[in-house]
């Protein structure tokens, strides 16, 4: 009896629809489909290929009304968010389309040879496997630089996004690609090893929770295979005491809730210099406050469902664990009581270390308010994390703060006076349990090549 399961609505907790597993002989068919595609689309110039992402670029923009409807029904996205996450993919597409072919243009290097350069060879069959908070975005980040280096896809996605999944999937068929260059697969957890192992898959990516990037890693490891890990993060944004709290709040408040808290980048620590910690969480909290919760297909909504039950009740256990510690919650919002997924808006304060909402990965609208009796004790406290994500610190001394983020905080990403953002120009990942490899920028194409040393005499 084949396998299935359903998707639910996260804003009435409805069921939406049942899907299928494929079987065991139904994804060897996509890999060897994938094959085969490669053996075409890796022997296709690069303005080929350019144009190819150009053409996909517009057509996502074209299809953004559409496919932000289907993620704010699927995972509660606002629907205002879910737009600009389709129109980001859009931008990215638009960046390698313009930037690939110069950045896969051969790197010389002078030696006592005639010539020596590096060239940037495809490597094959890449297996996605993708999460659920951006359904799109997670999805095209890695597909636009790695149809550019000459790859072919195959995407694993998140099962309570199948049809956010298949709608993407429609538009990657429109594409004047090799039959196979771009698959949707709908995949059991048993069946992901034999997928990674399979002498067609040249590598894997994943974007995904710490635990599923140790699986993973575990067996593309065994199976010496390429892998990218983009896991969770536990970002802290320090707050010295000579910063603008107005701006600081503001950028923090943006951060913590985007997405309704359910992004790995996302500001989820606050740690405060003890002079201005109350000051700031007075502003944070009157901030909050102007945030919306609703329907997700409201313009107005700013803050949906989360996308699950279990992240959900997760986040029921983190702030009451952390409570039952020594926490305080000082600030809880309204939220619909209509059957859905919804989690107030919260701010917790008297965070220290060892309480889960200091430790762990905290997937909602929660912010933890941390006190730090100076300079040091912050740095080291926002350094006092497993995750390596993501980091900001704001400060009226801009200078002083660039060197602070740049020599001492422990993130692959950081910012001064700036929300942490992935953008299509710049490499995004993490250190430590948050993952290693890097996505978008140039760092982000040459991850699935093959680096060539080439001498000629």
């Amino acid at each position: 009896m084949q396998q299935r399961f359903t998707t639910t609505e996260p804003s009435t907790g409805q069921d939406l629809a049942t899907w299928n597993y494929m079987n065991t002989p139904e994804l060897m068919e996509v890999l060897e489909n994938s094959r085969k595609a490669f053996t075409i689309w890796r022997n296709q110039k690069p303005a080929t290929r350019a144009q190819t992402l150009s053409i996909l670029a517009e057509r996502l923009s074209t299809a953004a009304p559409e496919l932000g409807a289907f993620a704010s029904r699927e995972m509660g996205k606002p629907i205002q968010q879910a737009v600009k996450e389709v129109e980001k993919c859009a931008l990215a597409c638009r960046y390698y389309a313009t930037h690939g072919e110069e950045l896969l243009e051969r790197l010389y290097i002078r030696t006592e040879a005639a010539r020596s350069y590096v060239s940037w060879q495809p490597m094959g069959t890449i297996l996605s496997i993708m999460p659920w908070n951006f359904p799109y975005w997670q999805v095209v980040r890695f597909v636009a630089p790695a149809l550019m280096a000459g790859n072919t896809i195959v995407i694993k996605h998140a099962e309570n996004t199948t049809g956010c999944a298949f709608a993407l999937q429609k538009i990657f068929d429109s594409l004047k690609l090799p039959t196979g260059s771009v698959q949707t697969i709908i995949a059991n957890h048993a069946d992901i090893p034999q997928l990674i192992q399979s002498p067609i898959t040249a590598a894997v990516t994943l974007t995904g929770s710490e635990h599923a990037g140790r699986a993973v890693a575990a067996i593309a490891g065994a199976a010496l295979k390429k892998h990218v890990l983009e896991l969770g993060g536990s970002d802290a944004y320090v707050i010295l005491k000579d910063a603008d709290i107005e701006t600081a709040a503001t950028i923090c408040v943006e951060s913590r809730l985007i997405n309704s808290g359910q992004s790995c980048i996302a500001a989820k620590r606050f740690i405060l210099d003890t002079s201005i910690y109350n000051d700031f969480i007075e502003v944070f909290i009157a901030k909050a406050r102007t945030y919306r919760i609703g329907p997700p297909d409201s313009v107005e909504t700013q803050i949906g469902p989360l996308a699950k039950v279990k992240i959900r009740d997760e986040v029921v256990r983190q702030v009451q664990a952390s409570v039952l510690q020594g926490g305080k919650i000082t600030y809880q919002s309204e939220c619909p009581q209509n059957g859905g997924y919804w989690y107030p808006v919260t701010v917790v304060s008297n965070i220290t270390p060892g309480m889960a909402l200091f430790d762990e990965d905290v997937f909602g609208p929660v912010a933890a308010m941390i006190r730090a009796p100076n300079e040091t004790a912050a740095i080291a406290l926002a350094n006092q994390s497993r995750f390596g994500l993501g980091a900001a610190i704001f400060s009226r001394d801009i200078e002083r703060a660039e060197k602070i983020a740049e020599d001492q905080l422990e993130a692959g990403l950081c910012g001064v006076n700036t929300m942490i953002v992935s953008d299509p120009r710049l490499p995004f990942g993490g250190i430590k349990a948050s993952g290693f490899g890097r996505e978008l920028g140039s760092f982000g194409l040459r991850e699935f090549v093959n680096i060539k040393t080439m001498v000629v005499r």
